[in-house]
């Protein structure tokens, strides 16, 4: 008989341990139902989680004796967390508790088990309790549908969402002080049975449909407020720039025009023979006039001739196209660039021109004279060059003609000095003489020793080739003198031989020269012909009969576009920084 109580005795202090003793029971059962017993405090935080521990790691082995002074520190229960005073029912929830210990819980899972409880109203003594209360109501505290309800708000109560009240302790909690679970509860006031009719089941169920329900309000004002972003940032100027394109803008007619610039056909080399047909002869020349008619030159020009000002100051012209009275050239150059469309396709090496205006006939003059503008302007952009080329040879020629002349008349001046033409035959004659004289000098003096080599020469032969031989050598005295001051001095045939073959080489190379200026005077002609440029117009313009511009849709649209992708650029812009700021 003492050996069955001692068990009995053993296992409701065990349960004792992490909840309240067996002494805290009959206290229980020893105070009045209607009186409601005050529970002490639970332990401060620091010591809260000793009782899990104690629960999951520390728990003693079954039969070794556990210290009195744990079962008299453990605060006393209250009147809704009692349990019936018979012996069975003490000893079943005993059993329960026991059998839960062994199954090796978690301090985590524990403090899950007592949130899921309370969030289905029950009031458990302890941990193991709400598992035991828990199971008894056929709910899975582990189960995750019931862990994922817990996720509730920053400082709400799992059950209604309203802020949670923190345990009482054994002193005065600190506002904002977090509370550590698992823990003992001290209710505030008496506890009753509840009044809900309702199962744990039905309410969770209208709670989640509550959420569904504020989740969905929730859509339904964003999706208001985006479709009124939409509607006040993209459908309202979208709206406005339709009804300007639609009711207020003037219609404007387009004028088109196409021409092209042609040079003219060469001989010369082989690379301007190849290039000559196609469009790169005149790429650069093409677009120097499209620069041209897009400048504001062109625009004072033609203001000046046909009057663009005066044309855009109408009254008839909507106020986005108009210009005001006294427009300056800046805000006239501005809506000219507006209203003229200028292109070159480099493939064809066709030039096409669009100008709009409020009168098909004045677009079509507008054209027109604009394509008298870029044919002057073509024909000026070579006529330079050619004039230059050419001027420079015709020069080149007269320099040369003129050195010739120099030249020749130098030459026959020295050769009408002196009388003699030839002064180089005049020398070759005299050593001609020398020569021959020399020959006969020799002659008459072989004879003269011919006979004075007899015994008994001839006095007259000797005397009279004696004679012979002294005039011989006379002769040959004045001819050497001659021919000494013709080969030496200033005024010698020589030096007048040497500067009358200079004057002739002279005149040789102006000869040369004037020959190198002529050709190069036919070369600069036909190089001025091959570079002459001519404006061949394609496409005459021609006055339209229906307005080209606005096309109201096309616009509508592309605001519509423009509008939209500003918006959205502008919204992923702030959302970014919001989100870079909020992190």
């Amino acid at each position: 008989m003492t050996t069955k109580p001692k068990a009995k005795k053993f296992r409701v202090r065990r349960d004792a341990t992490p909840a309240a003793p067996r002494s805290e029971t009959a206290t229980a059962t020893s105070a009045p139902a209607s009186q409601p017993v005050s529970q002490p405090a639970s332990p401060p935080a620091s010591s809260a989680p000793t009782q899990p521990q104690a629960a999951t790691v520390g728990l003693p082995k079954r039969g070794a004796p556990r210290p009195r002074t744990q079962a008299a520190a453990t605060p006393p229960a209250s009147p809704a967390q009692q349990t019936p005073t018979t012996d069975a029912p003490q000893t079943e929830v005993a059993t329960d508790i026991d059998a839960i210990r062994q199954e090796g819980l978690t301090g985590r899972q524990l403090r899950m088990a007592r949130r899921v409880a309370q969030k289905q109203g029950l009031a458990p003594v302890s941990d193991f309790d709400a598992v035991r209360l828990l199971r008894l109501k056929g709910i899975d505290p582990f189960k995750r549908s019931n862990v994922l309800e817990l996720v509730v708000g920053e400082g709400d109560s799992p059950a209604t969402g309203t802020t949670a009240q923190p345990a009482p302790g054994p002193g005065p909690i600190k506002p904002g002080a977090p509370v550590q679970l698992p823990q003992t509860i001290k209710p505030e006031t008496q506890q009753l049975p509840s009044t809900q009719t309702a199962s744990p089941a039905e309410r969770r169920a209208a709670e989640i449909q509550q959420i569904q329900k504020d989740l969905a309000a929730r859509r339904r004002k964003k999706s208001m407020l985006l479709l009124t972003r939409l509607a006040f940032f993209v459908g309202l100027p979208t709206l406005i720039a339709g009804y300007y394109f639609y009711f207020i803008a003037t219609p404007m007619y387009a004028t088109k025009s196409e021409f092209l610039i042609l040079k003219a056909e060469s001989g010369g080399g082989a690379m301007g023979s190849l290039f000559s047909g196609t469009q790169f002869a005149t790429n650069q020349d093409a677009i120097a006039v499209q620069s041209y008619l897009k400048s504001k030159d062109a625009m004072l020009r033609l203001d000046q001739d046909v009057g663009f000002k005066s044309h855009f100051t109408l009254p008839e012209i909507d106020p986005v196209q108009r210009l005001s009275d006294n427009p300056t050239n800046e805000e006239a150059y501005k809506l000219y660039k507006r209203n003229i469309e200028i292109g070159y396709d480099p493939t064809e090496g066709v030039i096409r021109m669009e100008i709009m205006a409020a009168d098909p006939e004045v677009a079509a003059q507008y054209s027109r004279a604009l394509i008298g503008y870029a044919e002057e302007r073509v024909d000026n952009l070579s006529l330079r060059k050619r004039s230059n080329a050419v001027q420079d040879a015709e020069q080149g020629l007269r320099d040369a003609e003129t050195g010739r002349r120099n030249a020749q008349e130098k030459l026959v001046r020295l050769q009408q000095e002196g009388g003699l033409a030839d002064p180089e035959g005049r020398i070759a004659a005299l050593r001609a003489q020398i020569n021959t004289y020399e020959l006969q000098l020799q002659e008459k003096r072989l004879q003269l020793q011919a006979l004075l080599d007899n015994t008994r020469p001839n006095r007259a032969k000797v005397e009279g080739t004696q004679g012979d031989i002294g005039r011989l050598e006379s002769l040959l005295a004045e001819l050497n003198s001659e021919m000494i001051s013709a080969t030496s001095g200033e005024e010698s045939l020589a030096e007048k031989a040497v500067q009358i073959r200079l004057a002739e080489a002279d005149l040789a190379t102006r000869d040369l020269m004037l020959q190198t200026a002529l050709e190069r005077l036919e070369q600069a002609r036909r190089d001025a012909d091959s570079q002459a440029r001519y404006l061949t117009t394609s496409v005459e313009p021609v006055a339209s009969e229906d307005p080209s511009y606005p096309r109201s849709f096309e616009n509508t649209i592309l605001a519509f576009l423009i509008f939209g992708g500003a918006y959205l650029m502008v919204s992923l812009t702030a959302s970014i920084l919001r989100e870079q700021v909020t992190s």
